[in-house]
């Protein structure tokens, strides 16, 4: 079984008899055995939470990093250009699954390239679930319990607040959390019962988007911002190539692919998928322009590869600490509720690569339970071992999720194995794996170099 491999369940209707469309997250069925089940499907508003909650994760915090680098009017362009990339392959992926009678991510890719190709898939969102997962567990680990870098300690809040204990510290705040909120949580059989979790996510980014607002606003009234650059800062061919390490970060902001499938097969109205990934990705995008302008305007040349940081030090207005206080402990809260939404189709896709002969997932609690516990555990030693977000972040940004936003969507195209492509898909296809692989391939060699001349011995 893999992400969505959801099958539209038949509604009962006592007047018509006739089966109408909807299906829970993990549905009573396998292959083509289908089960009744009392869920009358997801609503529009909650499709649309659940979607934008899969975008907006760890990656709006390095989007004012991504403004130090391009400059304002380059950056929030990529950010333009990044969203309509990602609805046309979206597009892509809705329109031949509905040619092919694809019922997943995984189904497409296994219709277009047979075996290889859903196995292929599966191991891409193992990649980028598992890697995406730790970061937000290590972030939360940063922000609540404090961390130690260059011999410097950082306080977290909760040891801001009531000093050095056992329980404030990383290992104990991450196992309170995991066994508080993301067990329980993992426990959903249906995406859309994450719906009102996902909305609150959502508020809870906008939160930290109006404190960053706020302030910015303050200090340039108060003459303590200088207006930032429009254009980058290209002095010479190290700086150029510099401009490309933007793109797995840019990638990583966007990428909900995986659960688009799942989300449309909850609807009550399955035709309405478009709508729904369209406002997801507008109400993403104004969030993630908003957020890169204020912290880019807030901070500038000063803004830090994950700009959460930067309020960890003396914001030079009144009720500063407070201030730094409510955004770094509103963006934990956001990605404690992110987490279950990203972990269900690693779940079940961990559940195809293991079990590709079994019954559906849903029906067997002792599987679900096993593996739910099993791919926990491996994230939260992740989380207590790896030393940097951006370890993980760049690796997972420049491979799985370039694959999954863009290359995936874009072979299928070229593929076309039910001639449907137009001439613009299949240009807009080719450009989409040429800037995939090119910007990541050079920002992959940029950051491998600046790694090396940093550790390499001085003379």
């Amino acid at each position: 079984m893999t992400i969505g491999d959801v099958a539209p369940i038949p509604r009962r209707n006592s007047s018509t008899c006739i089966n109408d469309v909807a299906a829970p997250l993990l549905p009573e069925y396998h292959g083509d055995e289908v089960a009744y089940d009392e869920f009358n499907g997801a609503s529009f508003s909650g499709a649309v939470f659940n979607l934008a909650t899969t975008i907006i994760g760890a990656g709006i915090m390095a989007l004012p990093a991504t403004m130090k680098i391009l400059g304002l009017g380059l950056g929030i362009t990529m950010i333009v250009v990044m969203a309509f990339l990602t609805d046309a392959s979206i597009e892509f992926l809705l329109r031949f699954s509905k040619a092919g009678k694809n019922r997943s991510y995984g189904g497409l890719m296994g219709g277009s390239f047979g075996n290889p190709g859903r196995i292929l898939l599966q191991v891409a969102v193992l990649v980028n679930n598992i890697g995406v997962l730790i970061v937000y567990m290590i972030i939360i680990g940063d922000v609540l319990a404090g961390k130690t870098e260059d011999g410097i300690h950082h306080f977290g809040v909760l040891e801001g607040w009531f000093g050095h204990h056992w329980w404030n510290g990383r290992a104990a705040i991450l196992l309170i959390t995991t066994l508080g909120v993301f067990a329980p949580l993992a426990c959903f059989k249906r995406i859309d019962s994450l719906k009102f979790t996902s909305a609150l996510s959502v508020a809870l980014a906008v939160v930290f988007l109006i404190i960053t607002a706020g302030i910015s606003i303050m200090k340039l009234i108060s003459g303590g911002v200088a207006m930032p650059r429009l254009l980058p800062d290209v002095t010479d061919l190290t700086s150029f190539w510099n401009l490309f390490t933007v793109v797995p970060v840019l990638v990583t902001a966007f990428i909900c692919h995986y659960n688009v499938h799942s989300i449309q097969n909850e609807l009550e109205d399955p035709s309405q998928i478009r709508p729904v990934v369209r406002s997801a990705l507008m109400l993403c995008s104004s969030v993630y322009i908003m957020t890169s302008i204020f912290g880019f305007l807030l901070f500038g040349d000063d803004t830090l590869d994950d700009v959460l940081a930067n309020f960890d030090t003396d914001l030079g207005i009144p009720f500063g600490s407070i201030l730094n206080d409510a955004v770094r402990v509103s963006y934990a809260l956001h990605l404690m509720l992110v987490f279950p939404i990203v972990f269900y189709p690693l779940r079940i896709n961990i559940d195809g690569l293991l079990f590709p002969s079994a019954r559906s997932l849903s029906t067997s609690n002792v599987r679900f339970g096993c593996l739910t516990a099993g791919l926990i555990s491996v994230i939260f030693l992740g989380a207590n071992f790896i030393p940097s977000i951006w370890d993980a972040f760049q690796f997972t940004g420049a491979t799985a999720a370039v694959c999954l936003g863009f290359i995936f969507p874009a072979s299928i195209i070229l593929k076309d194995r039910h001639d449907k492509a137009t001439n613009r898909d299949t240009t807009l296809a080719i450009f989409m794996i040429v800037l995939a692989v090119l910007s990541n391939a050079i920002a992959i060699y940029s950051d491998a170099y600046a790694l090396f001349k940093k550790n390499a011995p001085r003379e």
